[in-house]
C-alpha cells in the first residue's frame, strides 16, 4: 500500500456534496469497513439523518451549507461524523466528544480519523461506499395491498423472504388491513 491513511481518506472527498442521509451512509460504510463495532446503544451502527441534525444542533458538527432538504455536507463534516462514530463506538460521551473535536484543527481532525479507520481504507472501504452509493442495485418487490408497495435492495439482510412476509405483515397491521392479501 504505497498511499498513506490520510491520502487514502482524502480521496472520499470526492464523493462530496452529501445530504444527510447520504453523509451518514458514507460515515457508516468507513466505520463498519474498519470492523470497528458499538460499545454501547448510543453507537449504534447506522448514523441517521436526524442524527446528523442533531449533532448540528449541539455544535458536534458544523453547519451545513443551505437549509432543510437543500442542505449539503462536505469533506469536513465527514470528518466530523466519522471522528463522531469512531469515539462512541471507543465508548465516549458526546460532551467529551464534543470538546475533543473543539479543541482539533482540520489537519489533526483528518489524522486522527485517518489513523483508526487506516485498515479499512486500503482494505475495500471504497468499495463497500460505492455499493451504498450504487443506484443501480437490483430491487425486490413487497405488494402489501392494492396501491401499495415496499422495495427492498437485493443485498439487504431485509431481502430474506421470512423478513419481507414480516415486513408485508407488520405493514399491513399497521394499516389495520391484515385481511387484505
Amino acid at each position: 500500500m504505497s498511499d498513506s491513511p490520510v491520502a487514502l481518506l482524502r480521496a472520499h472527498s470526492r464523493h462530496a456534496p452529501w445530504n444527510a442521509r447520504g453523509l451518514a451512509a458514507h460515515a457508516t460504510a468507513l466505520v463498519d469497513a474498519a470492523g470497528m463495532r458499538p460499545t454501547n446503544t448510543s453507537a449504534r451502527a447506522t448514523p441517521s439523518a436526524r442524527a446528523i441534525r442533531f449533532y448540528v444542533a449541539n455544535g458536534l458538527l458544523d453547519h451545513p451549507e443551505g437549509k432543510g432538504t437543500a442542505a449539503t455536507y462536505h469533506y469536513k463534516h465527514l470528518l466530523q461524523l466519522l471522528a463522531i462514530k469512531i469515539r462512541q463506538r471507543e465508548g465516549q460521551t458526546l460532551d467529551v466528544i464534543k470538546g475533543e473535536i473543539a479543541d482539533m484543527q482540520g489537519d489533526q481532525l483528518e489524522k486522527r480519523v485517518a489513523g483508526s479507520l487506516a485498515p479499512a481504507l486500503g482494505n475495500g472501504a471504497d468499495t463497500a461506499v460505492r455499493r451504498d452509493d450504487d443506484h443501480t442495485a437490483a430491487w425486490r418487490r413487497i405488494v402489501v395491498a392494492d396501491g401499495i408497495e415496499l422495495h427492498v435492495r437485493e443485498d439487504s439482510a431485509a431481502a430474506r423472504e421470512s423478513a419481507m412476509v414480516a415486513i408485508r405483515e407488520s405493514v399491513r397491521a399497521a394499516l389495520g388491513r391484515e385481511d387484505v392479501r
